[in-house]
């Protein structure tokens, strides 16, 4: 019995004479998430995108669960390919589907006859199935409404598919149609989430952390490269920055004032992260900041770190609240890494009293008292890289 995976794009659908750009990087991004489980055809016709094993002896099961985390994909599933004659079909949906239909109690069924010579059409196509699977399941209702399980035969130009129910994709668009970004990703739950989001809106995502030894471990560090790991079975392969940002806090520290310390801190993180994604064609940054979540988040602090940069600042989570947050961290597997206790240089130097609505003169009054084109160049001239994949 051969089967395929069948792959349902969502709204690349609506992207007119860009379509084909939109549904060649998916296949790219598709065949990239399978090459260790195996080697496979891809082949696009009328809206979907058929995935064929090359051999036999694949895990189709470990393949459809990564192409369920592969952005631009709507919806997927496994099916059976036939000849296009209807008792075969029949039979099929029988001894395809036993597991499913013998566990369920309510079913329909749903065809689709692209092929127009197919003698029968779809209504008959339902309802000859229909029948034929409450002869064989006696225990089955139909239920047009709410199902168990959806019956799905398609008759194609080439052969007939039977298939279950679809299986939820990922959505968005894929990955890299949409331009590259830099995320300044923390240790914390907000800024892996907020990576996600964008990749989901096709961008190619580099990170970049920042760590402050001894102040910060290499345990805070790895916390922050096994996020990018987890991040990876979305996001695809993460060039990763790793800023040493020890000498700046203590600049900081020595020089201005202390509740303004982490709005300058920030800024120097967004130069920073500013010159590192133009070295890499990165056309703009993105943080996890929510408005209100801590004193650097207020609308007057987020306007002078923005002040500092030269790129657009995307902030995908921003009038998302914790729990919210809290949801998506947790669909994408990051959430119990992000809350383990290792510290991260933003509570390095914390103030007792931040100042919630500092004033863009005075902070950088502040900051005309260090010598910050030095101190970036030597933390820029020091970054460790590294390449992050989860395969």
């Amino acid at each position: 019995m051969k089967e395929v995976i069948l792959l349902k794009n969502g709204e690349i659908a609506l992207k007119g004479l860009n379509r084909h750009a939109f549904e060649d990087r998916l296949i790219k991004n598709a065949r990239r998430k399978l090459m260790s489980v195996g080697s496979f055809h891809f082949r696009k016709a009328q809206s979907t995108i058929y995935v064929e094993p090359d051999e036999e002896g694949y895990d189709l099961d470990e393949a459809v669960d990564r192409l369920q985390k592969v952005f631009g994909i709507a919806a997927l599933t496994r099916a059976c390919v036939i000849d296009k004659d209807f008792e075969l079909i029949k039979k099929t949906a029988a001894e395809y589907l036993k597991d499913e239909l013998e566990n369920e109690a309510t079913f329909k069924v749903e065809a689709k006859r692209s092929d127009k010579s197919f003698p029968l059409k779809s209504p008959e196509i339902c309802a000859g199935v229909g029948e034929y699977l409450l002869e064989q399941f006696p225990h089955l209702e139909v239920d047009v409404h709410n199902p168990d399980i959806v019956v799905m035969v398609e008759v194609r130009d080439y052969a007939a598919y039977v298939h279950g129910s679809q299986i939820k994709g990922a959505g968005g668009i894929p990955v890299g149609t949409g331009g590259k970004a830099m995320l300044l990703i923390s240790g914390g739950i907000d800024s892996p989430v907020a990576g996600y989001m964008m990749a989901k809106r096709g961008l190619e995502i580099s990170a970049i952390h920042f760590v402050s030894p001894p102040y910060t471990s290499e345990r805070a560090k790895q916390k922050v490269i096994d996020l990018a790991h987890k991040m990876c079975s979305y996001c695809g392969r993460i060039k990763m920055y790793i800023v040493p940002f020890t000498e700046i806090q203590e600049a900081i520290r020595d020089q201005c004032p202390e509740d303004l310390f982490t709005i300058i801190m920030r800024r120097y993180m967004m130069k920073i992260a500013c010159r590192v994604a133009r070295q890499n064609e990165c056309e703009a940054l993105v943080t996890g900041e929510s408005v209100g979540q801590v004193a650097s988040q207020t609308i007057q602090a987020i306007a002078c770190t923005d002040e500092a940069c030269d790129m657009p600042v995307l902030r995908p989570v921003i009038g998302m609240d914790k729990d919210e947050i809290v949801i998506i961290s947790r669909k994408i597997d990051t959430f119990e890494t992000s809350i383990l206790p290792y510290e991260d240089c933003c509570t390095v130097f914390t103030p007792k009293h931040p100042r919630t609505k500092p004033q863009l003169k005075f902070v950088k009054f502040a900051e005309d008292e260090m010598n910050a084109e030095e101190l970036i160049n030597r933390a820029i001239e020091n970054i460790e890289q590294l390449n992050i994949s989860n395969s």
